[in-house]
């Protein structure tokens, strides 16, 4: 067959490349977790902010009201499930203003299990949301903030933010936040703190912790590796000259024995992302492991560059991260490349079209697990690593669009062969309708499916 007859669009991530790991929208602080074999990553949800000559300005962070969600099984493919309105009026939490740094948890109570949303009311408190599934829809069982200035030792934390949760091995959870330097206290801000969690995860179970953090700025992280109880941190920007060694805006780990401490600082995990990348910035991360590996998760600017803007609006990236014969990380380091594909993706169910790991003139829209995307003239997506098996005979998608158009299906290269086309028609329109076409493709290929005009899809499979 021909090539497609329209011409590309351009992504904003180059081709070969894992990172970032979504480029429809921005995603910051990403907050991992991993539920029946697949990590969920909840993100700040970046917005662009534009000044009265309509350029983009500096990211003020005050418009964010909305987190982000996207998951994969395979750490290349990753499906976008939309926005969770969490604060302001369209939100779930109608009394929060923001809702930055995200992180989640999920625990079986009363033998249901049970999924919880933690975020940042600004700087100034954390509320938790709660599900019954990864992705919502989510409820404001609380019906106010969690973490306040109100709570034992909470008062003189500078920035009263970032959380990070962790459930034990016997069920109790656990719930790391702050940040911030009082004036002069760079070498030991006193500004980290740690609690245990109520049974309902949405209480505490007793009072904060202060945990005495060297040269804390913000971001904290809590994980049990092996035996271990792992803390980890963003450090500040004036760590010239310590006797750790540790420097400006990278991610320090400490451990303990017992997860409220106290800790003992042991190195470096990731320098600053600009060390690697060249753009430098507040640094934020997550750590979670899928299939006995662990892997960073952190935030990055290459959208923002590959756009042409500049004013800190960020994308999450992930690298893998090794541990000597100690039982300690290495340091990890940051790449473009990312993360290995660890296992190919079966077409043979029905996939979300919101499932891609590289795009060009995509969004999407959804939430709460039903998610679709938006194309147009010569817009595309790319899913990697797609098993065929021994061979297929048709492709078929559920679409719909205000005219008719065509999607068309090519291997391994955007400008390739076509190797099938749908046409979506009428009565498409008025409601998402099936439509197929003949596809004969086997063995394993990157499957790009382009439209040479404007059409909602919501899923494709082949048979």
């Amino acid at each position: 067959m021909n090539t497609v007859p329209v011409t590309l669009q351009n992504s904003y991530k180059k081709a070969g490349e894992n990172n970032p790991l979504y480029t429809q929208r921005f995603g910051a602080d990403p907050g991992v977790m991993e539920y029946d074999g697949r990590l969920y990553v909840y993100m700040t949800d970046d917005i662009l902010e534009y000044d009265t000559k309509g350029k983009v300005k500096e990211n003020s962070y005050s418009q964010i009201r909305t987190i982000n969600c996207i998951s994969s099984d395979d750490m290349v493919n990753w499906t976008d499930h939309g926005r969770i309105r969490v604060a302001g009026p369209g939100g779930v939490a109608k009394w929060a203003n923001n809702s930055w740094a995200p992180c989640a948890a999920h625990k079986t109570i009363d033998g249901q299990e049970k999924f919880f949303l933690y975020f940042c009311n600004g700087g100034n408190g954390i509320g938790v949301l709660s599900a019954d599934s990864p992705v919502g829809p989510w409820r404001d069982e609380r019906g106010s903030l969690l973490i306040t200035r109100g709570v034992k030792n909470c008062a003189d934390v500078t920035w009263l933010f970032d959380p990070a949760v962790m459930v034990d091995e016997d069920g109790t959870g656990y719930l790391a936040f702050g940040g911030g330097v009082p004036e002069g206290k760079w070498a030991a801000p006193g500004t980290a703190r740690i609690v245990r969690l109520g049974e309902d995860m949405i209480s505490l179970a007793g009072d904060p912790v202060r945990l005495d953090v060297p040269w804390l700025f913000e971001d904290s992280g809590i994980n049990k590796i092996g035996d271990k109880y792992f803390y980890t941190y963003c450090s500040n920007f004036q760590t010239k000259g310590n006797n750790l060694k540790l420097t400006d805006g990278a991610i320090q780990y400490m451990i303990s024995d017992n997860p409220l401490g106290p800790y003992t600082y042991m190195g470096e995990l990731f320098p600053n992302e600009g060390h690697f990348f060249g753009m430098y910035g507040n640094n934020h991360h997550s750590i979670a492991s899928l299939n006995g590996e662990w892997f960073l998760f952190y935030h990055n600017r290459p959208v923002e560059k590959a756009m042409g803007v500049t004013g800190n609006y960020r994308s999450p990236q992930a690298d893998k991260i090794f541990f000597g014969e100690d039982g300690l990380p290495k340091q990890v380091k940051g790449t473009m490349k990312g993360l290995d594909q660890l296992k190919p993706l079966n077409p043979f169910r029905i996939v979300s079209a919101a499932t891609m790991s590289r795009q060009a003139g995509i969004t999407v829209e959804g939430a709460n697990g039903q998610s679709w995307i938006n194309g147009e003239t010569g817009s595309w997506l790319q899913v990697s690593g797609v098993d065929f098996g021994t061979g297929t005979s048709s492709l078929e998608v559920t679409a719909m669009a205000p005219t008719d158009c065509t999607l068309y299906a090519v291997l391994d290269d955007p400008e390739g062969p076509v190797i099938s086309q749908v046409r979506i028609e009428l009565p498409g329109d008025v409601k998402p309708a099936a439509f197929r076409a003949p596809i004969q493709a086997e063995g394993v290929h990157d499957l790009y499916l382009i439209t040479d005009g404007v059409m909602k899809l919501y899923s494709w499979q082949v048979k």
